[in-house]
């Protein structure tokens, strides 16, 4: 069951953030769970315009957001590149994503074990509450940088150690240190690191 659940939250796992039960989603109907990945309490811990003024994005930028849910994240991201790929692998939250969408803003309906991004695509692929969701994350890595333009990065956000008031339970976690040992095995290494963040690591990885 553990499993199955896990399998359903692949690539929006902001879901834990604000529902900390994770049998909730199973029956949670598509315009239920985008309520609660909208929900305008997310913005005080998230801190989107934060983030995204981080990223320092130039005009001509091609971005993916990798598990991109309702397009939280997507749209804003869109205003401040040239293409922005929004990534899921549930349709329905893409089909929520594409009702205000920007013209720039183009959908991916992925496979769990495929970003189903082009080759040298994407100058920033960026990854926010979702790793630690991925099966197999080596395999899926490797396709992500299939996906980099040279000289591209990949933006991974995730929760801190520990026990906190938004995010999946510790056991779920995986550790800045784990992921950055992930990202070397892949040839990535830190580039930068953002301390915006009250219950999150924010790392660029090139």
């Amino acid at each position: 069951m553990r499993q199955t659940v896990f399998a359903a939250c692949l690539l929006h796992a902001v879901l834990f953030a604000q529902v900390p039960d994770q049998e909730h989603h199973k029956h949670m109907h598509a315009d239920t769970y985008a309520k609660v990945l909208e929900d305008p309490s997310r913005d005080a811990w998230q801190k989107p315009h934060d983030v995204i003024m981080a990223l320092a994005l130039q005009s001509k930028e091609v971005v993916a957001d990798i598990g991109a849910g309702t397009g939280y994240f997507s749209r804003r991201l869109a205003r401040h590149a040239a293409t922005v790929f929004a990534v899921d692998i549930d349709p329905k939250l893409l089909e929520i994503a594409a009702k205000n969408k920007l013209a720039n803003l183009k959908l991916v309906h992925a496979k769990m074990d495929d970003p189903a991004l082009p080759s040298a695509s994407v100058d920033t692929i960026f990854i926010c509450d979702v790793w630690h969701h991925i099966d197999g994350r080596p395999a899926y890595l490797q396709k992500l940088k299939q996906a980099l333009k040279p000289g591209g990065r990949i933006v991974v956000i995730d929760f801190k150690e520990g026990k906190l008031p938004v995010g999946p339970p510790p056991s779920m976690k995986i550790t800045e240190k784990a992921l950055t040992a992930e990202f070397a095995a892949a040839g990535l290494q830190v580039s930068r690191r953002h301390d915006i963040l009250p219950h999150q690591y924010f790392l660029e990885f090139r």
